[in-house]
Protein backbone atom coordinates (compact mmCIF):
# COMPACT_ATOMS: atom_id res chain seq x y z
CA UNK A 1 0.00 0.00 0.00
CA UNK A 2 1.51 3.04 -0.85
CA UNK A 3 -1.37 5.82 -1.23
CA UNK A 4 -2.59 8.14 1.14
CA UNK A 5 -1.46 11.80 1.68
CA UNK A 6 1.22 11.70 4.73
CA UNK A 7 -0.84 14.07 6.42
CA UNK A 8 1.35 13.84 9.95
CA UNK A 9 4.23 13.75 7.72
CA UNK A 10 3.93 17.27 6.38
CA UNK A 11 5.76 19.77 5.18
CA UNK A 12 7.98 16.65 3.95
CA UNK A 13 4.79 14.97 2.12
CA UNK A 14 3.93 18.28 0.39
CA UNK A 15 6.58 17.35 -2.28
CA UNK A 16 7.15 13.18 -1.33
CA UNK A 17 5.78 10.48 -1.47
CA UNK A 18 5.81 9.33 2.54
CA UNK A 19 6.85 5.94 2.06
CA UNK A 20 9.88 7.32 -0.34
CA UNK A 21 11.42 9.28 3.16
CA UNK A 22 14.46 7.37 3.61
CA UNK A 23 15.31 5.45 7.16
CA UNK A 24 18.78 5.16 7.39
CA UNK A 25 19.22 6.65 3.73
CA UNK A 26 16.74 3.74 2.38
CA UNK A 27 13.06 4.82 1.65
CA UNK A 28 10.77 2.77 3.77
CA UNK A 29 8.92 1.53 0.90
CA UNK A 30 11.50 -0.62 -0.05
CA UNK A 31 11.92 -1.97 3.65
CA UNK A 32 8.53 -3.42 3.19
CA UNK A 33 9.55 -4.76 -0.59
CA UNK A 34 12.18 -6.54 0.81
CA UNK A 35 10.62 -8.29 3.37
CA UNK A 36 7.93 -9.89 0.95
CA UNK A 37 10.34 -10.83 -1.26
CA UNK A 38 12.29 -12.40 1.50
CA UNK A 39 9.12 -14.30 2.12
CA UNK A 40 9.02 -16.08 -1.34
CA UNK A 41 6.89 -13.60 -2.53
CA UNK A 42 7.79 -12.26 -6.06
CA UNK A 43 4.55 -11.13 -7.91
CA UNK A 44 3.80 -7.57 -5.85
CA UNK A 45 0.90 -5.35 -6.57
CA UNK A 46 1.85 -1.86 -5.36
CA UNK A 47 -1.32 0.62 -4.73
CA UNK A 48 -0.58 4.36 -5.38
CA UNK A 49 -2.46 7.33 -6.14
CA UNK A 50 -1.33 11.03 -6.22
CA UNK A 51 2.06 10.14 -5.82
CA UNK A 52 2.31 7.34 -8.48
CA UNK A 53 4.95 8.55 -10.61
CA UNK A 54 7.71 9.33 -7.54
CA UNK A 55 7.04 5.58 -6.44
CA UNK A 56 7.24 4.07 -10.13
CA UNK A 57 10.12 6.31 -11.07
CA UNK A 58 11.76 4.90 -7.41
CA UNK A 59 10.43 0.86 -7.55
CA UNK A 60 10.44 0.16 -11.17
CA UNK A 61 9.25 -2.88 -12.37
CA UNK A 62 10.91 -4.71 -9.50
CA UNK A 63 13.50 -6.51 -11.09
CA UNK A 64 16.51 -4.27 -8.54
CA UNK A 65 14.74 -6.34 -5.62
CA UNK A 66 14.42 -9.85 -7.75
CA UNK A 67 9.97 -9.44 -8.02
CA UNK A 68 8.03 -8.37 -10.76
CA UNK A 69 5.44 -5.36 -10.29
CA UNK A 70 2.12 -4.35 -11.48
CA UNK A 71 0.63 -0.78 -9.96
CA UNK A 72 -2.52 -0.53 -9.04
CA UNK A 73 -4.43 2.75 -8.84
CA UNK A 74 -6.38 3.63 -6.41
CA UNK A 75 -7.91 7.71 -7.61
CA UNK A 76 -9.39 8.63 -3.96
CA UNK A 77 -8.03 7.53 -0.61
CA UNK A 78 -10.78 5.61 -0.07
CA UNK A 79 -9.18 3.24 3.04
CA UNK A 80 -7.66 0.18 2.69
CA UNK A 81 -10.60 -2.17 2.27
CA UNK A 82 -11.35 -0.21 -0.86
CA UNK A 83 -7.68 -0.60 -1.92
CA UNK A 84 -7.82 -4.09 -1.24
CA UNK A 85 -11.20 -4.03 -3.92
CA UNK A 86 -9.70 -2.01 -6.35
CA UNK A 87 -7.14 -5.17 -6.39
CA UNK A 88 -9.26 -7.55 -7.52
CA UNK A 89 -8.25 -8.14 -10.96
CA UNK A 90 -4.49 -8.39 -9.67
CA UNK A 91 -5.25 -10.77 -7.02
CA UNK A 92 -8.20 -12.89 -8.59
CA UNK A 93 -8.32 -15.80 -6.12
CA UNK A 94 -5.24 -16.01 -5.16
CA UNK A 95 -4.01 -15.79 -1.21
CA UNK A 96 -2.29 -12.87 -0.57
CA UNK A 97 -0.45 -10.34 1.88
CA UNK A 98 -1.43 -7.04 2.53
CA UNK A 99 1.71 -4.47 3.48
CA UNK A 100 1.34 -1.03 4.71
CA UNK A 101 4.26 0.68 2.70
CA UNK A 102 5.53 3.40 5.29
CA UNK A 103 5.79 0.34 8.38
CA UNK A 104 8.91 -1.34 9.46
CA UNK A 105 8.78 -4.90 10.84
CA UNK A 106 12.66 -5.49 12.25
CA UNK A 107 12.46 -9.72 11.62
CA UNK A 108 10.23 -9.36 8.65
CA UNK A 109 7.32 -11.50 7.89
CA UNK A 110 8.25 -15.14 6.51
CA UNK A 111 7.03 -16.26 10.21
CA UNK A 112 3.91 -14.98 9.48
CA UNK A 113 3.20 -16.21 5.51
CA UNK A 114 4.56 -19.72 6.73
CA UNK A 115 2.26 -19.98 9.53
CA UNK A 116 -0.50 -19.14 6.79
CA UNK A 117 0.28 -20.93 4.58
CA UNK A 118 0.28 -24.20 7.06
CA UNK A 119 -2.81 -23.60 8.93
CA UNK A 120 -4.64 -22.00 5.99
CA UNK A 121 -7.22 -19.23 7.91
CA UNK A 122 -9.63 -17.17 6.15
CA UNK A 123 -7.38 -14.19 7.77
CA UNK A 124 -4.38 -13.44 9.99
CA UNK A 125 -3.26 -10.12 11.48
CA UNK A 126 -0.08 -9.40 13.21
CA UNK A 127 -0.60 -8.08 16.40
CA UNK A 128 2.11 -5.88 18.79
CA UNK A 129 1.86 -5.10 21.90
CA UNK A 130 1.71 -0.73 22.46
CA UNK A 131 2.18 1.31 25.27
CA UNK A 132 -0.62 3.59 23.51
CA UNK A 133 -3.28 1.39 21.71
CA UNK A 134 -5.42 4.30 21.51
CA UNK A 135 -3.87 4.91 18.52
CA UNK A 136 -4.59 1.80 17.04
CA UNK A 137 -6.70 -0.58 15.75
CA UNK A 138 -7.36 -2.71 18.44
CA UNK A 139 -7.94 -6.85 18.80
CA UNK A 140 -9.10 -9.04 21.39
CA UNK A 141 -8.61 -12.57 21.31
CA UNK A 142 -9.74 -16.21 22.45
CA UNK A 143 -6.74 -17.93 22.52
CA UNK A 144 -5.15 -16.77 18.73
CA UNK A 145 -8.66 -16.42 17.42
CA UNK A 146 -9.89 -12.93 16.58
CA UNK A 147 -13.05 -12.36 17.91
CA UNK A 148 -12.97 -8.46 18.22
CA UNK A 149 -11.99 -5.16 16.40
CA UNK A 150 -11.70 -1.59 17.34
CA UNK A 151 -10.50 1.25 15.45
CA UNK A 152 -8.99 3.54 17.44
CA UNK A 153 -10.98 2.87 20.93
CA UNK A 154 -11.27 5.86 23.40
CA UNK A 155 -11.02 2.88 25.78
CA UNK A 156 -8.94 0.32 24.94
CA UNK A 157 -10.04 -3.49 26.14
CA UNK A 158 -6.52 -4.59 25.18
CA UNK A 159 -3.02 -3.18 24.11
CA UNK A 160 -2.48 -5.71 21.22
CA UNK A 161 -2.41 -3.32 17.99
CA UNK A 162 -3.20 -4.09 14.40
CA UNK A 163 0.59 -3.77 12.23
CA UNK A 164 0.04 -3.18 9.26
CA UNK A 165 0.68 -6.36 7.63
CA UNK A 166 -2.54 -8.94 7.05
CA UNK A 167 -2.95 -12.31 5.23
CA UNK A 168 -6.04 -13.16 3.57
CA UNK A 169 -7.69 -15.68 0.96
CA UNK A 170 -10.65 -14.44 -1.35
CA UNK A 171 -13.51 -14.63 1.58
CA UNK A 172 -12.06 -11.04 1.71
CA UNK A 173 -14.10 -9.93 -1.16
CA UNK A 174 -17.44 -11.44 0.27
CA UNK A 175 -15.80 -8.39 3.77
CA UNK A 176 -14.82 -5.40 1.18
CA UNK A 177 -18.05 -5.38 -0.71
CA UNK A 178 -20.24 -6.14 2.06
CA UNK A 179 -19.47 -2.94 4.77
CA UNK A 180 -20.80 0.40 4.16
CA UNK A 181 -17.82 3.58 4.63
CA UNK A 182 -17.00 4.75 8.28
CA UNK A 183 -17.39 8.04 9.78
CA UNK A 184 -14.43 9.41 7.51
CA UNK A 185 -16.42 8.13 4.34
CA UNK A 186 -13.50 5.77 4.30
CA UNK A 187 -14.30 1.87 3.63
CA UNK A 188 -11.60 0.65 6.51
CA UNK A 189 -10.13 -2.86 6.71
CA UNK A 190 -11.32 -3.32 10.46
CA UNK A 191 -14.40 -3.47 9.49
CA UNK A 192 -13.77 -5.86 6.61
CA UNK A 193 -12.21 -8.10 9.09
CA UNK A 194 -15.14 -8.02 11.61
CA UNK A 195 -17.27 -8.86 8.54
CA UNK A 196 -15.00 -11.65 8.38
CA UNK A 197 -15.52 -12.67 12.25
CA UNK A 198 -19.46 -11.82 12.44
CA UNK A 199 -19.87 -14.66 9.31
CA UNK A 200 -18.09 -17.20 11.44
CA UNK A 201 -14.69 -17.16 9.14
CA UNK A 202 -10.97 -18.30 10.84
CA UNK A 203 -9.65 -14.92 11.35
CA UNK A 204 -6.49 -15.58 13.64
CA UNK A 205 -3.69 -13.73 14.93
CA UNK A 206 0.46 -13.91 14.61
CA UNK A 207 1.76 -11.95 17.99
CA UNK A 208 5.41 -10.19 17.43
CA UNK A 209 8.00 -9.44 19.64
CA UNK A 210 10.26 -7.49 17.57
CA UNK A 211 9.85 -4.32 17.13
CA UNK A 212 7.58 -2.74 14.76
CA UNK A 213 7.09 0.82 13.85
CA UNK A 214 4.54 2.66 11.47
CA UNK A 215 6.72 5.76 10.68
CA UNK A 216 3.50 8.05 9.92
CA UNK A 217 4.85 10.64 12.55
CA UNK A 218 8.01 12.60 13.02
CA UNK A 219 8.97 10.82 16.36
CA UNK A 220 8.19 7.11 15.28
CA UNK A 221 10.27 8.30 11.83
CA UNK A 222 13.26 9.11 14.54
CA UNK A 223 12.45 6.44 16.71
CA UNK A 224 12.76 4.11 13.64
CA UNK A 225 15.75 5.13 12.01
CA UNK A 226 17.80 5.04 15.69
CA UNK A 227 17.00 0.95 15.70
CA UNK A 228 17.97 0.55 11.85
CA UNK A 229 21.30 2.32 12.39
CA UNK A 230 21.97 0.25 15.14
CA UNK A 231 22.74 -2.78 13.26
CA UNK A 232 25.60 -0.99 11.03
CA UNK A 233 28.73 -2.13 10.41
CA UNK A 234 31.77 0.43 10.17
CA UNK A 235 32.69 1.25 6.60
CA UNK A 236 34.59 4.03 4.92
CA UNK A 237 34.65 4.97 1.07
CA UNK A 238 34.64 8.49 1.52
CA UNK A 239 37.73 10.65 2.65
CA UNK A 240 38.34 11.38 5.95
CA UNK A 241 41.28 13.95 7.03
CA UNK A 242 44.06 13.12 9.84
CA UNK A 243 42.61 15.56 11.57
CA UNK A 244 38.85 14.08 11.84
CA UNK A 245 37.72 11.71 14.66
CA UNK A 246 35.57 8.66 13.43
CA UNK A 247 34.19 6.47 16.08
CA UNK A 248 31.88 3.36 16.53
CA UNK A 249 29.78 2.00 13.62
CA UNK A 250 30.23 4.53 11.03
CA UNK A 251 29.10 4.44 7.57
CA UNK A 252 30.58 7.01 4.63
CA UNK A 253 29.85 6.60 1.39
CA UNK A 254 32.05 7.25 -1.71
CA UNK A 255 32.83 11.06 -2.94
CA UNK A 256 32.22 12.31 1.26
CA UNK A 257 34.89 14.23 2.47
CA UNK A 258 35.31 14.63 6.26
CA UNK A 259 37.53 17.48 7.26
CA UNK A 260 38.13 18.08 11.14
CA UNK A 261 35.12 16.98 12.07
CA UNK A 262 34.16 14.40 14.90
CA UNK A 263 31.93 11.94 13.49
CA UNK A 264 30.06 9.20 16.50
CA UNK A 265 28.69 6.39 14.86
CA UNK A 266 26.02 4.33 15.04
CA UNK A 267 25.21 6.71 11.76
CA UNK A 268 25.56 6.79 8.00
CA UNK A 269 26.77 9.12 5.54
CA UNK A 270 25.42 9.29 2.17
CA UNK A 271 27.33 10.13 -1.06
CA UNK A 272 29.32 13.03 -2.00
CA UNK A 273 28.73 15.12 1.26
CA UNK A 274 30.83 17.98 3.08
CA UNK A 275 31.79 17.26 6.78
CA UNK A 276 33.46 19.97 7.82
CA UNK A 277 34.85 21.63 11.14
CA UNK A 278 31.81 19.72 12.54
CA UNK A 279 30.38 17.34 14.70
CA UNK A 280 28.34 14.55 13.77
CA UNK A 281 25.99 12.45 17.17
CA UNK A 282 24.50 9.08 16.84
CA UNK A 283 21.62 7.92 15.29
CA UNK A 284 21.88 10.36 12.28
CA UNK A 285 21.52 9.85 8.59
CA UNK A 286 23.09 12.45 5.95
CA UNK A 287 21.82 11.50 2.86
CA UNK A 288 23.71 12.46 -0.75
CA UNK A 289 25.37 15.64 -1.73
CA UNK A 290 24.41 17.21 2.03
CA UNK A 291 27.03 19.55 3.59
CA UNK A 292 27.45 20.24 7.28
CA UNK A 293 29.98 22.98 8.15
CA UNK A 294 30.63 24.53 11.96
CA UNK A 295 27.76 22.94 13.00
CA UNK A 296 26.57 20.17 15.35
CA UNK A 297 23.63 17.37 14.54
CA UNK A 298 22.44 14.22 16.12
CA UNK A 299 19.67 12.30 16.19
CA UNK A 300 18.53 13.51 13.04
CA UNK A 301 17.67 12.64 9.21
CA UNK A 302 19.02 14.87 6.66
CA UNK A 303 17.48 13.98 3.37
CA UNK A 304 19.45 14.61 -0.44
CA UNK A 305 21.58 18.29 -0.65
CA UNK A 306 20.41 19.88 2.50
CA UNK A 307 23.00 22.04 4.16
CA UNK A 308 23.28 23.18 8.09
CA UNK A 309 26.23 25.82 8.00
CA UNK A 310 27.93 27.63 11.12
CA UNK A 311 25.03 26.95 13.43
CA UNK A 312 25.49 28.29 17.04
CA UNK A 313 23.02 25.49 18.80
CA UNK A 314 22.95 22.12 17.95
CA UNK A 315 20.49 20.46 15.67
CA UNK A 316 19.15 17.25 17.32
CA UNK A 317 15.59 14.90 16.44
CA UNK A 318 15.32 17.19 13.34
CA UNK A 319 13.81 15.85 9.78
CA UNK A 320 15.18 18.31 7.13
CA UNK A 321 14.13 17.86 3.56
CA UNK A 322 15.73 17.78 0.18
CA UNK A 323 17.77 20.76 -0.37
CA UNK A 324 16.61 22.48 2.73
CA UNK A 325 19.50 25.44 3.79
CA UNK A 326 19.63 26.19 7.75
CA UNK A 327 22.70 28.74 7.82
CA UNK A 328 23.23 31.47 10.76
CA UNK A 329 24.78 35.01 10.06
CA UNK A 330 27.57 37.10 11.95
CA UNK A 331 25.48 40.64 11.47
CA UNK A 332 23.97 42.50 13.69
CA UNK A 333 21.51 42.94 15.14
CA UNK A 334 20.66 39.48 15.70
CA UNK A 335 17.64 38.34 13.94
CA UNK A 336 15.89 35.25 12.83
CA UNK A 337 15.02 35.26 9.44
CA UNK A 338 12.94 32.40 7.27
CA UNK A 339 11.63 31.22 4.58
CA UNK A 340 9.06 28.57 5.87
CA UNK A 341 6.38 26.02 3.71
CA UNK A 342 3.20 25.14 4.22
CA UNK A 343 2.64 23.19 8.04
CA UNK A 344 6.25 23.36 9.40
CA UNK A 345 7.41 23.50 12.35
CA UNK A 346 10.38 24.78 13.81
CA UNK A 347 11.22 25.58 17.64
CA UNK A 348 13.83 28.24 18.57
CA UNK A 349 15.33 29.95 21.82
Amino acid sequence: MSGGKGTRLRPITFTSAKQLVPVANKPILFYGIEAIRDAGITDVGIVVGDTHEEIRSAVGDGSRFGIKVTYIRQEQPLGLAHAVKVSRGFLGEEPFVMFLGDNLIKDGITALVREFERERPNCQILLARVKNPEEFGVAELDGKQVVRLQEKPKNPPTDLALVGVYMFDPTVFDAVNAILPSARNELEITDAIQFLIDTHRDVRSHLITGWWKDTGKLEDMLEANRIVLSGLERRIDGDVDTTSRVEGEVVIGKGSRVRASTLRGPLIVGENCLIEEAFVGPFTSIHNGSIIQRSEIEHSILLEEAKVIGLRHRIESSLLGRSVEITSRDTRPVTYRFLVGDMARIEVQ
